[in-house]
C-alpha cells in the first residue's frame, strides 16, 4: 500500500481493502473522535454523518484508478479516518490533526492527502468532479469518479452549473454522495434556504437520483452498485443523515456542525463506540 503524505486514491501502487464496511463506518466514527478529542472540539458531525457514505466508496471503488473529491473541505476528516483504519496514512499523521504545518488539516486543501480533489469555498467540489469525469470519458477509461458533496452547497449556483454541463455530456461515471443532514454553519439548511424537493431538481436537470438512508450501509452499497448500472447519465444518491448519529452519548443539544467535545465526553465516547465494534464480533 501507499502511504505517502501525497498519496491518492487514484495513483496507481495505492491499495487498501474492505473487509466489513459496517465496521468500517464504525471505526470512521472512533477514529474521528480521538482526532477531534485533544483540541476538544471540531468537524466530528461530518464524520458521524458521512460515515458510511465513505465507508461505502472505500468498499467499492477501484484502488489506483477510481478518484474521490471531496467538495465541502471540511469533510475530509471522514476520508481521512477511512485511510488511517486502512492503512492509508499512519496513525501518527492522525494525531496531528489540526495542528499548525500538518498535512492531515482540519479543513482540506490543493495539499491534503488521499482525495483527488478537496477544496475550502464550498460549491467548487462538482466542478472538478465533472472536470476528471469528462477527462476519463475523453480517454475512454472506465474509472469512477466519487464526489462528496454537502446539501448546503446546492445554494450555490456553479454546483448547479456544473449539474448541467454532467448531465449534458452524460457523464455516467460520475457519481455524486449528497450529504443530506440538513445542517451547515448558521443553522438547519431548511431554515436558511429551501432546497427541497432535492432528487426532483436533480432529475430535471437530467440526473439518476435516488433518495435514501444515508446511515444504512447496504442501503448506501446497493445504490452504487445500482449507480455503475446506469450507462446514459451521472447518478447522485441523496444520502438523508444526522451530525449526530452513531453517538448516544452526546448530549441532545450538540451542535453538529462544529461540536465540543470535552474529555469527559471525549471519553463516553470512546467507551461506547468500542463497546459496538466489540459487539460485532461477539
Amino acid at each position: 500500500m501507499n502511504t505517502s503524505t501525497s498519496a491518492r486514491v487514484s495513483e496507481p501502487g495505492t491499495s487498501w481493502a474492505v473487509a466489513d464496511p459496517a465496521e468500517l463506518a464504525l471505526r470512521i466514527r472512533l477514529r474521528a473522535v480521538q482526532m477531534v478529542a485533544p483540541q476538544g472540539f471540531g468537524y466530528l458531525g461530518q464524520a458521524l454523518s458521512a460515515a458510511e457514505q465513505v465507508a461505502a466508496v472505500f468498499s467499492v471503488a477501484q484502488p489506483g484508478r477510481d478518484r474521490l473529491i471531496c467538495s465541502p473541505g471540511h469533510y475530509v476528516i471522514a476520508p481521512f479516518a477511512a485511510a488511517i483504519e486502512l492503512g492509508l496514512l499512519s496513525t501518527e499523521m492522525a494525531a496531528a490533526y489540526g495542528q499548525n504545518g500538518s498535512p492531515i488539516e482540519a479543513i482540506g486543501t490543493e495539499r491534503s492527502p488521499i482525495l483527488d480533489y478537496t477544496c475550502g469555498s464550498l460549491g467548487q467540489g462538482l466542478s472538478a468532479a465533472v472536470g476528471f469525469a469528462l477527462s476519463g470519458y475523453l480517454l475512454d477509461s472506465r474509472e469512477r469518479v466519487f464526489a462528496l458533496v454537502s446539501d448546503g452547497e446546492l445554494e450555490e449556483g456553479q454546483l448547479w452549473e456544473a449539474a448541467m454541463f454532467a448531465a449534458h455530456h452524460r457523464l455516467d461515471r460520475l457519481t455524486v454522495l449528497l450529504d443530506a443532514n440538513n445542517s451547515q454553519v448558521d443553522g438547519p439548511v431548511d431554515s436558511i434556504t429551501t432546497i427541497e424537493p432535492i432528487a426532483e431538481k436533480w432529475r430535471s436537470f437530467g440526473w439518476h437520483a435516488l433518495d435514501i438512508d444515508g446511515h444504512d450501509i447496504d442501503v448506501v452499497r446497493a445504490a452504487l452498485a445500482a449507480a455503475d448500472e446506469v450507462t446514459t447519465r451521472p447518478s447522485v444518491l441523496i444520502c438523508r443523515t444526522s451530525t449526530v448519529h452513531g453517538i448516544d452519548c452526546l448530549p441532545p443539544d450538540a451542535d453538529g456542525h462544529f461540536i465540543k467535545l470535552p474529555p469527559d465526553l471525549a471519553t463516553a465516547a470512546t467507551a461506547e463506540l468500542t463497546a459496538k465494534l466489540e459487539a460485532l464480533h461477539a
